[in-house]
């Protein structure tokens, strides 16, 4: 079974969305490194406010920021009804639901994805979110740590079973806090890499997510573009 990017991408946020659709809003006890936290700004985050989704629309990245080659990917409504995660216990803690979407579930959202003509099969998608810093710093934290606290587990879609590792790495130092891992899927012998790249700054968390090569070149615009006014 081959597993292109956008499959393993779509799957990637339905983990994350297993997580963020939680009731439980404690913190980790114990923060690892896969959340990164700098806290350089937080005297910032006093004036911090949410902003709407239609503003976050706004500081969404689109094919000019990007460069030639990128083809913005038409909306779709995407569910994930049938995911199942397995051999994870803090993942299945929090999962809590069994209908999940693809997104996190914060209030004020805003997405797009495209897809790179310059490589076969890559793709880069941007969510933004808005709450309050402190929601927003708990709940990301709370996932991250709880995805990376599994290297390895399984996520069964319908009939269809996938082995999945996760690894934390560096995420740059932008914004208030970051958080940055690996996810590698594995099914039917073929095996892809998604990396997801979260940046915290005030009342905004940007989440780029995709290639590793166009997270890492795309991710910096994105910041600073969700932030301007």
């Amino acid at each position: 079974m081959r597993l292109p990017t956008t499959t393993v991408l779509s799957l990637s946020l339905a983990v994350l969305a297993l997580a963020g659709c939680s009731n439980n809003t404690s913190a980790s006890p114990n923060p690892t490194s896969s959340t990164a936290a700098t806290g350089t700004k937080e005297h910032n985050n006093l004036a911090a406010k949410p902003i709407s989704s239609a503003a976050l629309a706004n500081r969404l990245l689109d094919e000019s920021d990007l460069g030639e080659g990128y083809t913005r990917k038409p909306e779709t409504t995407a569910r994930h009804d049938d995911v199942t995660v397995i051999g994870c216990p803090a993942l299945a803690k929090l999962s809590g639901q069994t209908a999940v979407g693809s997104s996190l579930e914060f209030p004020r959202s805003a997405k797009v994805s495209f897809t790179y003509a310059g490589s076969s099969g890559s793709e880069v998608s941007e969510e933004l979110y808005s709450d309050t810093p402190a929601k927003l710093s708990t709940g990301v934290t709370r996932i991250f740590n709880a995805m990376t606290s599994c290297p390895a587990y399984q996520v069964s879609v319908g009939s269809t079973l996938i082995d999945m590792h996760t690894q934390t790495t560096s995420a740059p130092r932008l914004g208030d806090e970051q958080w940055s891992q690996l996810l590698t899927y594995s099914a039917g012998g073929q095996r892809s890499v998604v990396k997801q790249t979260a940046i915290r700054t005030g009342a905004i968390l940007v989440v780029v997510s995709g290639s590793p090569a166009l997270v890492d070149a795309h991710i910096a615009a994105a910041v600073r573009t969700a932030v301007a006014h």
